[in-house]
């Protein structure tokens, strides 16, 4: 697979920041905690990935703008580009030993996602996607899952926790998809979750209440691994309304269907 300047670049960012992360979590008890909020962790290991990753794009664009998790929002001069960066998707997991997480960093060109990289470094699968060149893992074309019928699939979603986002919809709409599927997952990784939607693991995920940095990369790659993606309503808001459905041409249509139901 042949990659521009600009993916290799991403891609040598996040294995770095990964290779990183892969040896904090080796020594995770030593690591020194702080609260960001209820249930909400960051670590030494998150802004030390982050700094990585910053440092790496800065250096080969430093007029791009730059949309981090933990630093926040830095304007560009440049104006049409700006990178959307999670240094560590899963914190919680990567805290509690499931390793389950990765770094997530997506390029915007004047408002649309036209490259994507996602790794999880436990695991060692790189996902990469550039607008209008597919979507791979270490390499190998990705397609989303071709199934139809929504009692042989699998779904992937995110469920709130302790002090953050609205409880009583989640149950709602879980109990509404619970009985239609073969299985609902919560894996704690959004951006992994569309990976896997893009790679044929999930057939569909839903979540709400995500940030652009945790779905901006996973966008990419479902769409470019020929699967469908839009926010709750049926639109192309995902950042707006902070919420997001994925899937094949059919799970995504009935996974709509689905949490429509759920809101009646």
């Amino acid at each position: 697979m042949a990659r521009t300047a600009l993916l290799n670049v991403m891609v040598q960012a996040a294995t770095k920041a990964g290779r990183s992360l892969a040896r904090d979590f080796g020594e995770i008890e030593n690591l020194q905690v702080s609260r960001k909020g209820p249930g909400d962790f960051v670590s030494q290991a998150d802004h030390k990935a982050e700094k990585i990753v910053r440092e790496d794009l800065q250096k080969a664009r430093p007029t791009y703008g730059l949309l981090m998790e933990e630093s926040g929002e830095i304007e560009g001069t440049d104006g049409q580009h700006r990178w959307i960066i999670d240094p560590l998707d899963g914190t919680t997991n990567f805290l509690h030993g499931i390793p389950i997480f990765g770094v997530s960093i997506a390029l915007e060109r004047a408002g649309q996602i036209v490259a994507a990289v996602i790794y999880n470094p436990i695991m060692d699968e790189l996902y990469t996607a550039e607008k209008g060149a597919g979507a791979f893992c270490n390499d190998r074309r990705l397609r989303v899952a071709a199934r139809k019928d929504m009692t042989d699939c699998l779904i992937g979603t995110g469920i709130p926790f302790i002090g953050v986002g609205d409880h009583g919809r989640a149950l709602k709409e879980i109990r509404h998809v619970m009985g239609e599927v073969a299985g609902i997952r919560r894996a704690g990784a959004a951006a992994l979750d569309l990976a896997w939607v893009a790679s044929g693991r999930l057939d569909a995920f839903w979540e709400n209440g995500l940030h652009p940095w945790d779905m901006a990369a996973g966008v990419l790659l479902v769409r470019e691994a020929g699967g469908f993606v839009s926010d709750a309503n049926g639109k192309d808001d995902m950042f707006e309304t902070r919420s997001i459905i994925a899937g094949n041409e059919f799970t995504h249509l009935q996974m709509r269907e689905l949490l429509a139901k759920a809101k009646a």
